[in-house]
């Protein structure tokens, strides 16, 4: 059968080819936030913050409340504004913490053991450390000093897919060998509370959250590889992933240095929603083109939460329903924007709802700084 052959709709099962290896399949993911969380009004109340354009940003944002780190309240009630000193030692034990809840929660849910992990890739883009916290996390959580690791640094909200993209390959290389990503995104790292819009918009829409996904590709069922391997069956299969970068927009996004505050901060364009929803069917167009998929096969849809217009922006040009970013609105919601970790959380609640059939399709897809979409294939 050619999968560009429209008479006969294509199956996941279709896209092993003629490799004596699968697709590396999901067996399981975890997710982390803060202990501490705040709504919206909540935080305007703590910050005191009265301008009204301000509270209008904080109010009109789809978010219900957020889990943050906060400085401690002062004697007169006020906080204290932390140097980028205090803000990095907040990525690292922030992160720590909560890079080792998902990873513990993920391996629980695949039926693994730190014993089991034989590469480890950690994503942040919130703060700047070296060694990694690859490094860190092996040393944390006692996994073996031979596990192979990457770090995947700055790349923004799409960086989930870019460093799931290098696990897929590497698992895909190691049939029967187990390979974890955890995004860690302690966002409340990277705030600048300096009263400006720049920096409010960035404020009224990040959380802190962690995120992991275990990966293994087993091989085909007639070869009878390792018992182990096989057990990957009735797990959801990463198929192919594609990449979008709009160059013209790479300002309009991104973490840099502001003099004027001695840190770092993030910018916003306020045009970021609507170059990505432009660029929205192209990504999809190239990660379907020559599948014999069209859109209408797509039966489930993870997209990364991040903003209220970005989604609308996204599910317009794709012609999606609510219902069908479902739960990217609900993590929005409940979470805020979580950057690159955000669409492993809807990931998750959709896995819950345990709503997806056999031979069935999903696509994933985040944006972020480049200005860059990333997208990736799922089979179930």
């Amino acid at each position: 059968m050619k999968l560009a052959d429209r008479s006969v709709r294509p199956s996941p099962e279709s896209f092993a080819r003629k490799s004596r290896v699968t697709s590396p399949r999901i067996l399981g993911v975890g997710t982390s936030v803060p202990e501490t969380s705040y709504t919206q009004r909540e935080l305007l109340d703590i910050f005191a913050i009265t301008d009204p354009r301000i509270r209008s940003i904080f109010l009109n944002s789809a978010i219900e409340r957020r889990g943050l780190t906060l400085p401690p309240p002062l004697p007169d009630g006020s906080r204290a504004v932390e140097t980028q000193g205090q803000l990095l030692a907040k990525h690292v034990t922030g992160g720590i913490t909560m890079g080792r809840q998902a990873v513990e929660a993920c391996l629980k849910e695949a039926g693994a053991t730190l014993a089991d992990l034989r590469y480890l890739c950690c994503v942040t883009s919130t703060g700047f450390l070296t060694p990694g916290f690859s490094a860190l996390l092996i040393k944390e959580l006692g996994i073996s000093r031979h596990c192979s690791r990457l770090d995947v640094v700055g790349m923004g909200c799409n960086a989930g897919l870019n460093g799931l993209t290098a696990v897929a390959g590497w698992a895909t290389a190691h049939p029967g060998e187990l390979a974890v990503m955890v995004c860690i995104e302690p966002c409340s790292a990277a705030y600048v509370l300096d009263g400006t819009m720049r920096s409010s918009v960035v404020n009224s829409l990040f959380g802190d959250g962690s995120a992991a996904v275990a990966l293994m590709a087993s091989e085909q069922p007639d070869d009878r590889g390792p018992a182990r391997a096989r057990t990957t069956a009735g797990h959801p299969a990463l198929l192919r992933f594609s990449s979008c970068i709009i160059p013209e927009a790479s300002g309009a996004m991104r973490y840099d240095w502001d003099d004027a505050q001695g840190k770092f901060s993030f910018y916003l364009d306020p045009e970021v929603p609507y170059v990505v929803g432009a660029h929205a069917e192209i990504s999809l167009d190239r990660l379907l083109d020559g599948t014999g998929l069209s859109r209408s096969d797509i039966s489930h849809w993870v997209v990364h939460s991040g903003g209220k217009k970005v989604i609308d922006s996204v599910r317009v040009n794709l012609g999606l329903t609510r219902w069908d970013v479902r739960h990217t609105t609900g993590v929005l919601r409940d979470h805020g924007n979580l950057s690159s970790g955000s669409f492993l959380f809807s990931y998750e609640r959709l896995a819950a709802e345990g709503r997806a059939k056999s031979g069935e399709f999903g696509v994933f897809m985040t944006m972020g700084p480049g200005s860059t979409i990333e997208m990736a294939l799922v089979g179930w």
